[in-house]
Formats: C-alpha cells, structure tokens, sequence
C-alpha cells in the first residue's frame, strides 16, 4: 500500500452550498408551474360530477313526465332527498356541485342546471361555472362574466 501524498487528498464527500441551492430553485420552479395545472386539472375533472348530475335529473323528469304528463320542480317526487319540504338546490356528486330545476320559458318545460357550492374550489373553474339542459336537450354552459362557454365545457 503506498503512502498518501499530502497534494493527492481527495475532497470530503457532500454538496457545496451553491449546489444545495441550484436544486432548491430548480425544485421552487417546478412546483410553480405544476402546482396551478394539478389544480386546475382537477377542477377540470370535477367537471364531470356537474354534466352527471344535470343529465340524470334530466332523465328522472322525463321519467316523471312519462308517468304524469307534467314535469315537476319537487326534489322528493324526482327522487332525491326523502327529507319532506326538501327544494332544490340539491348537493350532488362529491359535494361540488348544487342542481336546481326551473319550468322552462313554454310550458312543459325545465331548465336543469348545476353550479359549484358555496364556499367551493369549483368556483375558481372561471371557465365553466353552471352547466345546463332543458326538456329538449340542449346542452349550455356559462363562464364566471356571464358569457357561453358550451363548446368548451361540453365537448
């Protein structure tokens, strides 16, 4: 075995600090970006529970319509909360969404529309903010100012 030459030393193993710092910013900058798409990816999948909602109270007031002639506002006779007095709006899905049913501009008709609950993350989806279909099956959506966004929101 030879001798260690004192100008052969090798460097102590670690990270100097300036590489301790690059990995720190690398990370802060991948986690500025993929943080706001994750969420929003989520928003966007919640999405689903809103068009699953309107389009089965869509199919129980046809349901209803068959069997009465009529179409009903009543949460009970379409078959959701059992609790008496109970209106609409009604919470569905996982919790992100409220369904109400409207009579339509000409009778029979309805308007069945979901919007995120109170208090919501949903309410950050500005790009799909409620979700429609009336008797004929028209399929809507709004935006948070107001404006259509149907061809975005029910693809």
């Amino acid at each position: 075995m030879k001798p260690r030459h004192p100008r052969h030393q090798t460097r102590a193993a670690g990270f100097t600090l300036i590489e301790l710092m690059v990995v720190v910013l690398i990370a802060t900058i991948l986690l500025t970006v993929a943080v706001p798409t994750y969420q929003y990816e989520i928003r966007k999948s919640r999405r689903t529970d809103a068009k699953t909602a309107v389009l089965d109270l869509a199919s129980r007031e046809e349901r209803y319509y068959a069997s009465t002639n009529a179409y009903s506002t009543d949460p009970v006779a379409l078959g959701y909360s059992t609790t008496a007095g109970a209106t609409f709006p009604q919470t569905v899905g996982s919790g992100y969404y409220q369904v109400t049913v409207a009579p339509g501009a000409a009778a029979p008709s309805y308007i069945v529309t979901a919007t995120p609950v109170a208090g919501s993350p949903q309410l950050k989806d500005s790009s799909c903010q409620s979700f429609s279909v009336t008797n004929t099956g028209v399929q809507s959506s709004l935006n948070s100012a107001g404006a259509s966004s149907t061809a975005t929101c029910w693809p």
